[in-house]
């Protein structure tokens, strides 16, 4: 299993910050733009909660593929985990 754990200085509400974490429709203008992320189904637009899940269709490495995440832990706006279960990366 990976973990990984990022500390940002944001002076914004947290709430703010929580809400653009999960917004779907935010994450495609945050990424590289040579991935061209999409979401493609699950939660295709606004704020994922727990239990939900969300497939993005991306180029990686050159070849386009989709990506499934759910959101397995969830307190907000505390912090939420997701687990990609389909995927290159998933390991």
């Amino acid at each position: 299993m990976v973990t990984l754990d990022t500390s940002i200085i944001i002076q914004a509400p947290i709430e703010h910050c929580f809400d653009a974490a999960r917004n779907i429709s935010l994450h495609p203008v945050t990424v590289w733009k040579h991935t061209k992320e999409k979401a493609v189904a699950g939660i295709t637009d606004g704020f994922i909660e727990s239990g939900q899940t969300v497939t993005f269709e991306a180029t990686h490495f050159g070849v386009r593929q989709k990506l499934t995440s759910e959101v397995t832990a969830y307190k907000r706006p505390i912090y939420f985990t997701d687990e990609m279960h389909e995927g290159c990366f998933n390991i």
